[in-house]
């Protein structure tokens, strides 16, 4: 049985660009018969067959971009859609957003009925789900057939496309480092499972700042959060190893140790000092206020929806993904004493 192959196939086995194979496989006077004839007969000796509905989604502009995002609680992608829209009002488009709901199944299909031609270009947030399956052939397919996509936040180097990312490893040493100058030496870590990648760059952070300060890191410390569960039994136990301090990977579970600490008759930030991820209404309105990274998901959006755009309406011969690194910044509230 002959391989399936896609345009990327064709264009690297004959060493040409994916732009020429599209053209020549639809005759285009821009192409020479030569360099036609020899890729129209090699997509016919392995029978290919153009993606019509990608073809739609390409040639007919719809001027709609489709936004997948995993969930809608957190504060973090709301302000991530202010900036995709803002960004594509500007230029004349208008989104559509959907939500995966961590689900890899659902994550697929919205992605069909997206690509089908609804939309220009897609902008996405993979699903825990799809992270941990490590499955990541729909979006590799959209990738072979040149629909627009940018990643954003959680992304996957082995996905060739735009992304756009918070630099998540600079962040965790940012607020391990400040708890660290504020005294506190035995440090938990609230994250994630590994297999979501901004938890594990956010760990590699924590790590780090600890490594500088001669602290060992102590796994009995980081605790890493199963959604699926209850959320404030997974980070009770830690309490009882005499923690004087938490770093959270998002505001959630900052203000669940803030809780559990207040409970455990622990003074914040006298006695015991939080930093949380994502500067949402939790953190500015918890009591004490948190301490907090501020992720900017307006700007991560705001540059998410530029980058697609400019893929959508500027095509190039030559594709060479980019990869945009927001830097992140310490917002200090009332959980963590001022550094002396």
């Amino acid at each position: 049985m002959k391989q399936k192959i896609t345009i990327k196939t064709i264009a690297k086995e004959l060493g040409v660009s994916t732009s020429t194979v599209s053209k020549a496989l639809k005759d285009s006077h821009e192409i020479s018969k030569e360099t036609k004839d020899k890729i129209q007969a090699y997509a016919n000796l392995y029978n290919y067959k153009p993606n019509s509905l990608a073809l739609q989604l390409r040639n007919q502009k719809t001027k709609v971009i489709g936004v997948i995002l995993p969930k809608i609680v957190h504060h973090f992608f709301s302000t991530v859609i202010m900036g995709i829209e803002e960004g594509a009002i500007e230029k004349g488009y208008h989104i559509m957003v959907c939500f995966s709901n961590e689900s890899y199944a659902k994550e697929v299909e919205t992605l069909k009925v997206l690509s089908n031609g609804s939309v220009d270009g897609l902008i996405v947030s993979i699903a825990n789900e799809t992270l941990k399956n490590k499955d990541y052939k729909h979006f590799t397919d959209l990738v072979s057939e040149e629909i627009p996509l940018v990643l954003f936040d959680r992304v996957v180097d082995d996905i060739l496309c735009d992304k756009v990312v918070v630099d998540d490893v600079g962040a965790g040493y940012k607020a391990t480092k400040h708890l660290l100058d504020n005294g506190r030496k035995k440090i938990a870590l609230i994250t994630t499972p590994k297999h979501v990648n901004v938890g594990t760059l956010r760990r590699q952070g924590y790590e780090k700042a600890l490594i500088e300060e001669y602290i060992k890191t102590n796994n009995n410390l980081i605790i890493e959060i199963d959604e699926n569960l209850d959320v404030r039994k997974q980070i009770e136990p830690v309490f009882n190893l005499d923690i004087d301090g938490v770093f959270a990977v998002n505001e959630i579970y900052a203000a669940n140790a803030i809780r559990i600490a207040k409970e455990k008759g622990l003074k914040v930030p006298e006695d015991f000092s939080v930093i949380g991820f994502t500067d949402g209404l939790i953190s500015e309105y918890s009591s004490p206020s948190i301490t907090t990274i501020a992720q900017h998901g307006f700007t991560m959006g705001k540059q998410s929806v530029e980058l697609l755009i400019e893929r959508i309406e500027k095509e190039s011969e030559v594709y060479s993904p980019k990869k945009i690194v927001i830097s992140s910044d310490l917002k200090l509230r009332e959980s963590t004493k001022p550094s002396s």
